[in-house]
């Protein structure tokens, strides 16, 4: 029987079922905004309803974590492609008021079950970073298309709910490349414990209030642009899509340099550099300013965060950190919008910044230990249990030795040789064990 486990599965349905999944978050301004103009919802209300979205979306990612393996990640997918094209077409098509919370949030579940699948995806792949690196790449294509398209298909808080749930009806067909149930064997049966809880831990921890940071700038960068630079609409648009032009050739970049750099110095290098940009962008009185700290930090921001997904991938191969990581970025990224307007309020928007960016430097401290660990920095450990190399036989290790070491004791000063080989427990045949008590009984034993 041919052992399914063992090849990866083809990157694009994961690419393509990664960028239904993180659309909604990337389209989160335009939608708010839009709530906030066309329906009887204030600031607040609107941003309340955007939080609503990332929440069910988050929630979808930590129940799910456990369940993947176990169920497959094809019917979950089409489970969560189907609830966000319901979710996001209910709310598309109705001015009520309850119906498009409710669409939201069931869209939101389906949003957070497609990307939850869609990690598990990206850490059984060979290279989990270039597979992460391809998915932001085409959800940033994705959502700075739509910032350049929507305007000009008129008003209405529909269109970009319709825009999320064509996007999650045009991945189905990427849904049929993906494994199906998975039926009991070694991998299921295996212990449920999760590799490296510290390190994960950490890791989860510290990207929800990464993710929450730079959700909050991008929450209120619309009110900094206008309200403190003086941009009229047209302008920041313009802005933003250039914003989001930056961040794809960020990507292609990070996906060209791989694994080169390693883990550590992304990771770290690019949070305090996240950091100058949000100061820089939250204390800008002008064109010149804020156009820099945007473009700037949307160009780094992807950067990061497809080293922190391929980090969270190497941990666990089964790929439940990278699901667990996932849903703590979309909890913290439910809680940013409202973060930054508490924080706008009550110090401004230049201390908004110092606040979010002194967050930043204290977090990449502990993610730059964790992509520092010799598991994450090696990469994930292959579905056996063991890396790929452990296979290959000692040189070392041969009938010379075994020789030596039954005729007698080693010389002194020859290093002991730690031999990890699996424990066999044999059991003997009638013949060979009544050949075997001919051999003690002549030997007088």
């Amino acid at each position: 029987m041919s052992d399914n486990t063992s090849a990866p599965p083809a990157a694009w349905p994961v690419v393509a079922l990664f960028t239904a999944g993180y659309l909604a978050s990337y389209l989160l301004p335009t939608v708010v905004g839009r709530l906030d103009t066309h329906l009887p919802l204030s600031p607040a209300q609107a941003g309340l309803v955007g939080t609503a979205l990332l929440l069910g979306s988050a929630t979808a990612g930590f129940t799910l974590a456990s369940r993947i393996p176990r169920r497959g990640p094809r019917p979950l997918a089409r489970l969560g492609l189907l609830l966000a094209a319901l979710g996001y077409g209910t709310a598309a098509s109705t001015a009520l008021l309850p119906l498009v919370v409710a669409g939201v949030v069931v869209g939101g579940f389906g949003s957070g079950t497609a990307t939850a699948v869609a990690a598990s995806g990206i850490a059984g792949q060979r290279d989990p970073h270039r597979t992460s690196a391809l998915g932001l790449l085409s959800v940033s294509a994705t959502a700075g298309a739509l910032y350049l398209t929507l305007p000009r298909l008129g008003g209405g808080h529909g269109l970009p709910f319709a825009a999320i749930a064509l996007v999650a009806a045009l991945a189905w067909p990427a849904t049929g490349r993906l494994g199906g149930p998975t039926g009991p064997g070694p991998a299921v049966r295996g212990s449920g414990r999760l590799p490296y809880p510290r390190a994960g831990a950490v890791l989860a921890g510290c990207l929800l209030l990464w993710s929450l940071t730079q959700e909050a700038l991008w929450g209120v960068s619309g009110r900094i642009g206008a309200e403190q630079a003086g941009l009229p609409e047209p302008t920041l648009g313009i802005v933003f899509a250039v914003a989001l032009g930056a961040g794809l050739l960020g990507v292609t970049a990070a996906s060209g340099f791989g694994a080169r750099l390693g883990r550590a110095v992304p990771i770290g290098a690019g949070t305090a550099a996240i950091a100058g940009c949000v100061v820089l962008t939250a204390s800008a009185d002008g064109l010149a300013r804020f156009a820099t700290g945007e473009i700037l930090w949307n160009a780094v921001y992807p950067v990061v965060l497809s080293y922190v997904i391929g980090l969270a991938a190497a941990l666990d191969p089964r790929g439940r950190w990278a699901v667990l990581a996932g849903s703590a970025s979309s909890l913290g990224t439910a809680c940013g919008p409202v973060a930054g307007s508490l924080l706008a309020e009550g110090f401004g928007f230049p201390g908004m910044g110092l606040v979010l960016g002194g967050l930043l430097l204290v977090v990449a401290g502990p993610m730059t230990a964790v992509a520092l660990r010799p598991a994450a920095a090696e990469g994930p450990v292959r579905r056996g249990g063991a890396p790929a190399t452990a296979a290959r036989p000692d040189p070392g290790v041969g009938t010379g030795t075994a020789t030596a070491t039954a005729t007698g004791p080693e010389p002194a000063g020859t290093p002991v040789r730690d031999r990890r080989t699996p424990r066999r427990v044999l059991l003997l045949s009638p013949a060979s064990r009544r050949s075997r008590n001919r051999e003690q009984e002549s030997s007088g034993l």
